[in-house]
């Protein structure tokens, strides 16, 4: 209850969550039948608790509403990613697809950000025309308990979320389930809309609907700047300092050459050069970066595989080893 107590639940309340696929998913709910069974079954909860609010805004024309039950059905689209990941992902790499189907997820995020980006402007386009052009908002009291429908079934999902992702220790899981609770406070302040109305103030319903607008809009932005730096094979550098850390406290490592990371679907890839013993013989310079592959699997999350490559450390006079490839990578 202090201030800064305070203050950290609303910077929370106000953040924008992620809608990206690696957010969502750990090793713990991958590898869980019940964990995959409780995003279905919020995903499934999410769908009827949206469809339940779009009746009542067929029936009331409230526009606040309507910017709330396109928030729950683009939360609930994020279970498209997840499904691809585990429908395509799983299929064996061929060679054709050498790297496997993981990038699929990448193009199911560009169809949820499209999604969320078309969602956003037909709510924003609904509220202003609402605003210049203000009508009464017809059954009020559907409207509030529809809210509180919004609010309930999110608050559903979120503990159901929680409760399974602290049984089967997913941190992704509780993280979603939370960010499942931060929505529900979005719909009930389609109470505020429908308070508004019931005192006979028109401009509450496009007021509060633009309101969710600019939450939806947030959600969006986030979305896209996750996408696209999946896209362009973007990764958090605090990842590439915790590798060249483990890297370099391997024996027989005596320096880390170039370090690349990548994604693939949820899971990261690595490509690194390290420098070792120029004497080493070709069996102890495939032991040293064995060495640091197993190293980096432990130190990096989510990585699963890694190409480690053995460079001589350089003697005096010796001419560079990689001269020969010199005039490919300038091209």
């Amino acid at each position: 209850h202090s201030p800064a107590g305070l203050r950290h639940r609303l910077a929370h309340l106000l953040k924008p969550h992620s809608h990206e696929t690696a957010d969502k998913l750990d090793s713990a709910l991958e590898s869980s039948a019940r964990g995959m069974r409780a995003l279905w079954v919020s995903l499934a909860v999410l769908g009827l608790t949206a469809l339940a609010q779009a009746v009542v805004v067929v029936a009331s024309g409230s526009v606040a509403l309507l910017g709330d039950t396109v928030h729950n059905t683009a939360d609930a689209l994020t279970a498209v990613p997840l499904g691809i990941a585990f429908v395509l992902g799983r299929r064996a790499a061929t060679r054709r697809f050498t790297y496997g189907y993981g990038r699929a997820e990448d193009l199911a995020g560009i169809v949820i950000v499209l999604t969320i980006a078309a969602s956003a402007a037909f709510a924003a386009w609904t509220a202003v025309d609402r605003l210049l052009d203000p009508r009464p908002v017809q059954q009020i009291p559907a409207v509030a308990v529809a809210a509180l429908v919004g609010f309930a079934g999110n608050e559903w999902v979120a503990r159901y979320r929680i409760r399974v992702g602290r049984a089967i220790g997913s941190a992704a899981l509780v993280a979603d389930g939370l960010h499942a609770r931060t929505d529900g406070f979005t719909s009930l302040a389609v109470l505020l809309s429908a308070g508004g109305a019931a005192l006979g103030w028109q401009l509450a319903d496009p007021i509060v609907g633009l309101a969710i607008t600019a939450a939806i809009v947030l959600v969006l932005r986030d979305a896209a700047r996750e996408v696209f730096r999946r896209v362009m094979d973007a990764v958090d550098p605090a990842l590439v300092d915790r590798a060249e850390r483990a890297l370099r406290e391997v024996s027989g490592v005596r320096e880390v050459g170039e370090l690349r990371m990548r994604w693939i679907g949820h899971r990261l890839r690595a490509e690194v050069a390290v420098v070792v013993d120029g004497e080493a013989t070709v069996r102890e310079a495939h032991a040293i970066a064995v060495d640091a592959e197993h190293a980096l699997l432990h130190a990096v999350p989510r990585l699963t595989a890694a190409l480690v490559h053995a460079d001589p450390a350089p003697v005096p006079g010796e001419a560079d080893p990689h001269l020969a490839l010199a005039h490919h990578s300038a091209a």
